[in-house]
């Protein structure tokens, strides 16, 4: 499982439609609306990395009303839940 999380910039008054046009993609498991330098905050995950760059790369492109994102790659994921047993239950790639 690849986890991304990206950081994103919306033009004024965009947010609650960026975070739809956002949490529609497949790969895109949660959108959250953010206080501070971002606007929203996307979580990703997919199964392979080729997966990941054409939802980043090619998809998020489509999305009008994003200014600018800031990516960042999990390398691990420290939590008292399994994660991933959690979001590989129904989980079709």
């Amino acid at each position: 499982m690849v986890t991304t999380i990206i950081l994103i910039n919306v033009e004024h008054g965009s947010i609650n439609t960026v975070a739809e046009q956002l949490a529609d993609l497949e790969g895109v498991a949660e959108v959250y609306s953010v206080g501070g330098r971002y606007d929203l905050v996307a979580i990703i995950r997919v199964k392979t990395n080729e997966q990941m760059a054409e939802l980043v790369t090619n998809q998020l492109l489509k999305v009008t009303g994003i200014q600018k994102t800031e990516t960042l790659i999990a390398f691990r994921a420290f939590s008292r839940h399994d994660l991933e047993s959690m979001f590989s239950l129904g989980f079709e790639g």
